[in-house]
């Protein structure tokens, strides 16, 4: 590609060269009216075939290689972020394949409204396997699936929906303002339930930025079997606990009790409330809404221990 591109789509990667291929399959298939673009795919340290994999879809001339050797999903996307030659900045998963109209979605939204800072879409699930019955009440959260509805909207404090970072956009000039994605709450490895992506939209929304939610902006993930137990949903919502205590986000820390140890007086109340109501949906055989106020509670308790026991957060 001769020229800056349009956009820059950064992809991070750790050992998933399958599910990388077929990723860049869909992002270099982009619709032929498609403005100028790149994909900066960050091999975050992968010992399988994930050079090679990369190597084979350069000949492309849109996909270009980097390495980064720090673990992580902050540490990947910001060394994107430096690698990246265009004005704006897409973010997506190795394991998720875009639209075909996706590049020029975001590139055309951006055009549109000029003081737009901050832009996702919907997230679509393939299932690897049915899902199972209790997920409606447990929530999807784990699965990083989004859909806001058929309409688009804006994102302010007062109408905050978290983006996720498999379907991110935002203009290159908000880092300069607010900094990059921040490596304490980022996701390491295997890791799960981290708020990178949630906090960054947060300081862009604190700086006074405008975020969207495009629905034309979607993307479908793939969803395996294994984060359709019980217990990655146990270990995803202690995860987000502990990384929510750490992001300190300001609208949950207020609490007309004060606090206690470090941790929001409301905290304890809602820890007591969900305790009571998975005891009683237990006693009435309702095993799914029994579960969901488990998971609630899984949250709120790894909120307190990490408060407790942990360190402050502060950004870097």
């Amino acid at each position: 590609m001769t020229g800056a591109p349009d956009l820059s789509v950064v992809l991070c990667t750790f050992n998933r060269a399958p599910l990388l291929a077929r990723a860049l399959v869909a992002l270099v298939a982009q619709a032929p009216e498609s403005p100028p673009y790149e994909v900066v795919v960050v091999d975050n340290n992968s010992t399988d075939a994930t050079r090679e994999t990369v190597r084979a879809f350069e000949a492309s001339g849109a996909v270009r290689y980097a390495f980064e050797a720090e673990q992580g999903l902050s540490a990947a996307r910001n060394r994107g972020i430096q690698a990246a030659r265009a004005p704006l900045l897409a973010f997506t998963d190795d394991d998720v394949c875009v639209a075909d109209t996706w590049v020029s979605t975001i590139v055309q939204t951006f055009r549109a409204q000029e003081d737009l800072d901050m832009l996702g879409g919907p997230v679509e699930p393939v299932w690897e396997a049915p899902p199972p019955a209790w997920l409606h009440e447990a929530g999807l959260a784990p699965l990083a699936v989004l859909d806001y509805g058929a309409e688009p909207f804006r994102i302010t404090l007062d109408r905050q929906v978290c983006l996720v970072g498999a379907n991110l956009a935002v203009r290159r000039c908000i880092f300069d303002r607010v900094g990059d994605f921040s490596r304490t709450l980022q996701r390491v490895g295997d890791g799960i339930g981290s708020t990178e992506d949630q906090e960054l939209e947060l300081r862009v929304l604190s700086a006074g930025g405008i975020a969207m939610y495009e629905p034309r902006m979607c993307v479908r993930a793939q969803v395996p079997r294994s984060r359709l137990s019980k217990r990655y949903h146990r270990a995803w919502h202690a995860g987000h606990g502990r990384f929510y205590a750490l992001m300190r986000d300001p609208r949950f820390e207020r609490s007309r009790r004060g606090t206690l140890l470090g941790v929001p007086g409301h905290v304890y109340r809602s820890a007591i409330a969900e305790l009571a109501a998975w005891a009683r949906a237990t006693l009435r055989f309702r095993t799914s809404t029994a579960f969901a106020h488990e998971l609630r509670l899984r949250f709120l308790m790894a909120f307190a221990r990490q408060r407790i026991c942990g360190r402050p957060y502060a950004h870097d």
